[in-house]
């Protein structure tokens, strides 16, 4: 048997492979059927293939989940209606040829019909064709068409909002990239299988109207032929033509129902996880009480004079009985979940307890580590179906730090805010509004960088990210302003850039001491003796995230995480101050720190700290057992602010950027005090320059 199994798949196999050349094959034939006369026999055939294949259609669209399961569907509804129509001019030629010769000159399929169906009188096969035409046309087919036209128009409506929610889930990290091209590609699909529904419903209204014209014209035309050209009498023709119309046009309308019918199912079902049939018969035996209501209703029929006491009173037990059935299923369900309470409102109420449990309530805790959240009027620049940008933007962004950094930025979760502007955008961290800022949508960003030429009309801003007088100009000004010498932006870059700034101060909220533990694991794929001697051998988890934290706060990459990890084993059996265990680990990364700032003679830009300055810092230094701190008055503090900024002013440099250069003992404390007053001055030791690093004196410091 399971060599018959094999050889049945590989022949099956075999088959689908040469799926298209058939398909090629058919199209071929049909219009072969419309041009070449075509004997009695193989309109039999072809016409029962028209019924056969109809009804597939239909059992199959009743057994499908979802649509795009059956996305071939639309190219199937053309094809099939093309082969109506061909077997429709192959039988209006055979009636109009052969019909003088009897009922079976058209073949025994639409004899059947003409006579068996409509018991051989053409008045009621004219009524019942008639009915037919109407059913299909003002109901089936115009509920068809209507559905396919809205459903295309809110599968289109809708695209934005999913196409933004994959790639919310796709930052936040609860998707692979696998999974979210998956749901992209489901996405256009079901976009595209729905317009093709739309276009498809005008083939098939065409159809049912070729069919009744069809059917008038054969009448006609046969009535003519067989009086002035067969000498038949009048009563003869028309029983004969209208009997053979008839019923070639029963054969034809039957699978165009059947086809309208399968096409309705499809575009009015929704993606489900049970087929059609499980689903029709839970949710219409789901409610026992509606059931109940009903067979009352029918046993008060059955009771009524005159109406079949019998059928009623047969379907009013059958209501009862599986309104029972469907009791007892639930009062199962209900007892293996522990549910309680069997009022009306039992349900809502259990739901409401449902939320109100501690496992539902915990869900709710955790934070997201970033967050975007934006205005209606931004959703275009996140949704790449509208060729927006900021999304891939936002990844390079992330792949940037961890080059440069080694930190790796938390996913970030997007969403839209109705209760922003709908230009507005905020960045949270960990819950807490970090920054945000107002675009202008539809409008640029122009800059001018000191050296315009002239200035230009605009609506003046402050640039977000480094807080920069700025104009929103329109597009149509877009030339103008870069012509006069402004630096001109969009608005994804204006979003991009003050979100790199962000990260960049930011970066020490992002190492937790589960992103560390991280960072080590990865680490140990290709140290692992080193991880396995620092911790927690040597020092707490804790302890190395300070020291990361402490180096990244001061805008020092730690990627060379496998030195930082050598150097705090070596100093940390004995020394455990995080301060001091970084101090270390700053002489060891020292080209890593000077390299930033060096310009391309490989010479470092310095500024001097005047020894009174630094000796008035180094005598405010206080050490306790929690560590040393910096207990410098606000005057002399405000001072030594004053004088480093004037320095930093006055210092000429072509290239690169001028350091603070002090001692090792004093360099922490002042740069902790730079730092919260002009966060982007480095201060470094003369412990942590290179020996083969010249320097280039710049400035002083003094007061």
């Amino acid at each position: 048997m399971a060599a018959s199994a094999n050889t049945s798949t590989m022949n099956y196999e075999r088959f689908s492979q040469h799926g298209d050349l058939l398909l090629a094959g058919g199209v071929v034939l049909i219009l072969f059927v419309m041009l070449i006369p075509i004997p009695t026999l193989l309109m039999d055939v072809m016409l029962s293939m028209s019924i056969s294949l109809s009804l597939l259609v239909l059992v199959t669209s009743m057994f499908i989940k979802s649509p795009l399961e059956f996305s071939i569907f639309p190219t199937l509804l053309l094809v099939t209606t093309l082969f109506r129509l061909a077997l429709n001019v192959a039988t209006t030629r055979l009636i109009l040829l052969h019909g003088s010769e009897g009922p079976d000159a058209a073949g025994d399929v639409i004899q059947s019909f003409g006579q068996f169906v409509v018991g051989g009188n053409y008045v009621i096969g004219i009524v019942i064709f008639a009915i037919l035409f109407i059913l299909n046309k003002m109901v089936i087919t115009s509920g068809t068409t209507r559905i396919a036209e809205v459903a295309a128009r809110f599968t289109l409506d809708a695209m934005p909002g999913k196409q933004m929610a994959i790639e919310a889930d796709l930052n936040a990290g609860l998707l692979d990239e696998k999974t979210a091209t998956l749901r992209r590609e489901t996405i256009r699909r079901e976009a595209d299988f729905y317009g093709a529904m739309d276009g498809a419903g005008k083939f098939v209204q065409g159809d049912v109207m070729a069919g009744l014209l069809i059917t008038i014209v054969n009448i006609t035309a046969g009535i003519m032929i067989a009086v002035f050209q067969n000498d038949m009498s009048w009563n003869d023709a028309l029983s004969t033509y209208t009997l053979l119309t008839v019923g070639d046009g029963l054969v034809s309308t039957i699978p165009s129902i059947i086809i309208s019918t399968a096409a309705g199912i499809i575009v009015s079902r929704a993606a489900a996880e049970a087929k059609m049939g499980e689903e029709f018969i839970g949710q219409l035996t789901s409610n026992s009480k509606a059931l109940n209501l009903v067979g009352c209703v029918l046993l008060v029929f059955a009771l009524v004079p005159g109406m079949p006491f019998i059928s009623f009173s047969f379907f009013a037990i059958c209501m009862f009985v599986i309104a029972r059935l469907t009791s007892n299923a639930s009062d199962e369900v209900a007892q293996r979940t522990g549910a309680s309470g069997t009022s009306e409102q039992g349900s809502g109420d259990n739901s409401q307890e449902a939320l109100d449990t501690p496992e539902a309530v915990q869900s709710l805790l955790p934070l997201d580590a970033l967050e975007l959240e934006v205005g209606y009027g931004l959703i275009p620049l996140v949704d790449e179906a509208q060729d927006g940008n900021l999304l891939s933007r936002i990844r390079t962004i992330r792949r940037q730090f961890a080059l440069d950094m080694g930190v790796i930025i938390p996913s970030l979760h997007l969403r839209d805010n109705l209760q922003l502007k709908p230009g507005q955008y905020t960045v949270l961290i960990k819950g807490n509004e970090m920054a945000g800022a107002e675009i202008l949508i539809d409008h640029f960003l122009a800059m001018d960088p000191g050296d315009a030429r002239h200035s230009i009309k605009g609506i003046e801003t402050r640039e977000p990210a480094f807080n920069l007088p700025a104009l929103w100009v329109p597009e149509a000004q877009k030339e103008e302003a870069i012509l006069a010498g402004y630096t001109v932006v969009d608005p994804s870059t204006v979003i991009a850039t003050h979100l790199t700034e962000v990260f960049k101060r930011s970066l020490a909220d992002f190492l937790g001491r589960q992103e560390i533990q991280s960072l080590l694991d990865n680490l140990a794929k290709h140290a692992p003796k080193a991880v396995e001697e620092l911790v927690p051998n040597v020092l707490t988890l804790g302890a190395v995230q300070k020291v990361l934290q402490n180096l990244v706060r001061e805008n020092i990459s730690i990627r060379d995480l496998l030195t930082i990890v050598e150097t705090l084993a070596d100093y940390g059996t004995s020394v455990k101050n995080p301060d001091v265990l970084t101090e270390y680990v700053r002489e060891r990364l020292a080209r890593t720190i000077v390299r930033p700032y060096m310009d391309q003679e490989n010479t470092l830009p310095i500024i001097m700290l005047d020894p009174n300055v630094e000796k008035t810092v180094q005598e405010a230094i206080r050490q306790t057992e929690g560590g040393a701190y910096l207990a410098l008055d606000p005057a002399t503090a405000q001072q030594v602010i004053q004088a480093v900024n004037s320095s930093v002013e006055n210092a000429v440099v072509t290239d690169g950027q001028p350091v603070i250069l002090t001692s090792p003992m004093v360099r922490p404390h002042l740069s902790q005090l730079i730092m919260r007053f002009i966060p982007n001055i480095p201060v470094i030791s003369q412990a942590e320059i290179p020996a083969d690093i010249r320097l280039n004196t710049v400035g002083n410091v003094g007061i």
